[in-house]
């Protein structure tokens, strides 16, 4: 049983992209799905698409590479069931120079740091990745 179906996500992009897998199959949330189509808006991802019926719906994510190199290097969850972490519009700076994205629950959905500095919404911030 996964109570934490976002890190559960992130561990399976990393140690699949780690190995050169083309995709990953993880548990269908709504939130993994959100999170899945920002890292699609971002480049981070090349596919994402829903398999299966309603017990055993799943998520496959097709990993992004250039040159056999992973689109992404690090993945860190930031906001943990434990503790969770809320950022405003002004507390929202660039990862690594821009290089990077974060990626944040706001009141109008899911979406990467530059969306929401664009929108002016701070939020919860789930995930950095560079």
């Amino acid at each position: 049983m996964i109570n934490d179906h976002l890190s559960d996500m992130f561990a399976r992009l990393k140690n699949a992209s780690a190995v050169g897998k083309k995709t990953v199959l993880v548990p269908h949330t709504q939130l993994c799905e959100a999170v899945a189509q920002v890292m699609l808006e971002e480049k981070y991802l090349s596919s994402v698409a829903a398999t299966g019926e309603v017990p055993v719906k799943m998520l496959q994510l097709g990993l992004s590479y250039k040159n056999n190199i992973p689109a992404f290097s690090a993945l860190r969850r930031i906001s943990k069931p434990g503790v969770r972490i809320h950022r405003q519009v002004t507390g929202l700076k660039p990862i690594l120079s821009g290089l990077g994205i974060s990626i944040l629950s706001t009141a109008s959905g899911v979406m990467s740091d530059r969306a929401a500095r664009k929108q002016r919404l701070g939020g919860e911030v789930l995930a950095e990745l560079w």
